[in-house]
């Protein structure tokens, strides 16, 4: 009995390992069934954009395993659990749009590696990338080191940051992406410029895509906001689906290398105080309406009605890559002389917020200015120095305004004044307006500006001429004064100014060749 129970003993024990592998070759079996599974489920989906053992095959995020290098930004976070289990991004990264993106920016990054401005080692950043697929593409192909950033983090791809708040060291990436038009969205263009010019390596590339054509002016000014890059690469792509058809594909190179050579890129824009405009400025000066080459017998109506045939800038070409928004208005008056009834009004602002410098000398209006919002006062006279000025203040024949100061007022040199004069006469405070709009604003901004100072535009266009001010201003709105016909008093003309018509046409064309955009104003 003793000899049988352990014959029986040693069966049970042999069986044991046979249980065993059978177990784990069911288990075998069971995998390999699931993987080809799903292998049919992804082939099914993507069609023929997919090939077997490519980014496809491994694009779903329940098994979405990425290397990362030991000093990538996403260290630590590496784990896919942020997709795990979320039936929204399983949807996403499985739908035929997220593979046919991928596959769009895969061979976008190819060739930019071949053209040479992307390596597999280059530290990379995808900026304002909600979805994390271009990151995804760049380390399908090699390009371990990428990362993205958008508003709303989806690990491991894509971190919290935005274009303005760029979540980075200076001079951290060798390559900065900008897909699906990020940037042209942007509210801050010029902050979103110096984010990625702060944080990509000098040599460099920058790489934007646009999803519409942009006018030579928008182009442009997208460029004034990178100051020392360079454009090494212009290309239209067809885009991955409808609602992107074509895609400008532009690449900037980073050339800042030291403070010298944005300081060379200034005083090349201010050769001798004069700055030069550029052909694209001069050819939307020669598309503007035509200026009024005979003398109005009635300035009065001809001129108003005049402004019905302007062709504002702002209605020809898109102003969103500029800085900022203002309208200088010199010689402002009242506020609903122009700023109110005009500007405010009538003139088109692409849904831009612009701020308001109103220029007036005269006392009279300034407590109203007060209250106006997004606007500042200038309590001064535009004047080629700054120089204690006598404010006469004309009235026309027949005008009658019991209100000091409401009268038109010249100005002058205390010193310069010739013949007496019976009105009023106050002593104002002139200011270098030339000096004091190039230390306001920039050639980022996009500036109109409004002249009506009674003659003394003879003097002040000369003086932006000269400083090369005059190359700040996007608009101008001018009225020349001249000895017009009388409104009031038929056969006669205004005795306060001395210039013609004539003179008047030639300043006005003389800005129009110099490629200004000026218009007759009234």
């Amino acid at each position: 009995m003793k000899k049988k129970c352990t014959m029986a003993t040693m069966e049970h024990t042999a069986a044991k390992p046979s249980s065993f592998w059978n177990l784990l070759i069911r288990l075998l079996l069971f995998g390999v069934f699931i993987i080809a599974i799903r292998f049919a489920y992804v082939i099914s989906i993507a069609g023929e954009s997919c090939h077997v053992g490519n980014f496809c095959f491994f694009s779903l995020p329940e098994t979405l395993t990425i290397a990362i290098s030991g000093n990538d930004p996403f260290s630590g976070e590496s784990t896919p659990g942020g997709v795990r289990g979320n039936s929204s991004l399983t949807e996403l990264y499985s739908s035929k749009e997220w593979l046919d993106s991928v596959h769009f920016y895969s061979s976008v990054f190819h060739d930019l590696i071949s053209g040479g401005y992307l390596s597999t080692e280059s530290e990379s950043l995808c900026v304002e990338t909600p979805t994390g697929r271009d990151v995804f593409a760049l380390r399908e192909i090699g390009v371990r080191k990428a990362v993205g950033i958008s508003k709303k983090s989806v690990k491991p791809l894509v971190k919290s940051g935005s274009g303005e708040r760029i979540p980075f060291g200076e001079n951290y990436f060798d390559f900065v992406f900008s897909g699906e038009g990020s940037f042209a969205r942007s509210a801050k263009p010029a902050v979103f410029a110096a984010e990625i010019a702060r944080t990509l390596k000098p040599g460099g590339f920058a790489v934007f895509h646009f999803t519409n054509p942009k006018d030579t002016y928008s182009f442009n000014s997208f460029l004034d906001l990178f100051h020392c890059f360079k454009v090494v690469k212009l290309h239209v792509l067809e885009g991955f689906d409808s609602s992107m058809p074509h895609i400008h594909e532009t690449v900037l190179k980073n050339e800042c290398v030291n403070d010298d050579i944005a300081g060379k890129f200034v005083s090349d824009y201010y050769s001798n105080e004069k700055c030069y405009v550029p052909g694209y400025k001069k050819d939307l000066v020669r598309i503007a309406e035509p200026l009024i080459e005979k003398e109005p017998l009635k300035p009065w109506i001809t001129l108003k009605r005049n402004i019905m045939n302007i062709k504002y800038l702002s209605s020809m070409v898109d102003i969103s890559f500029k800085n900022r928004y203002l309208y200088v208005d010199v010689g402002a008056r009242s506020y609903g002389s122009s700023i109110g009834s005009w500007f405010k009004k009538q003139y088109p602002k692409q849904n831009k917020t612009f701020h308001v410098y109103a220029i007036e000398a005269d006392k009279t209006f300034h407590k109203e200015y007060g209250l106006k919002k997004g606007l500042t006062l200038i309590p001064y006279a535009a004047w080629v120095k700054n120089q204690t000025l006598s404010f006469e203040i004309h009235r026309n024949p027949g005008e009658h305004v019991e209100v000091k100061g409401r009268g038109m007022g010249r100005i002058q040199p205390l010193q310069s004044r010739g013949k007496k004069f019976d009105g009023e006469v106050e002593k104002i405070q002139g200011f270098d307006f030339a000096n004091w709009l190039k230390s306001t604003v920039t050639k980022n901004d996009f500036v109109v500006m409004k002249m009506d100072v009674e003659g003394t535009e003879f003097d002040l266009i000369p003086r932006l001429f000269e400083t090369g001010a005059i190359c700040l201003i996007d608009e101008i709105f001018l009225e020349c004064h001249y000895n017009r016909w009388q409104r009031c008093c038929p056969g006669q003309r205004s005795a306060k100014y001395e210039k013609t018509y004539d003179q008047c046409l030639e300043l006005f064309n003389s800005l129009r060749q110099s490629g200004i955009l000026v218009h007759q104003w009234w």
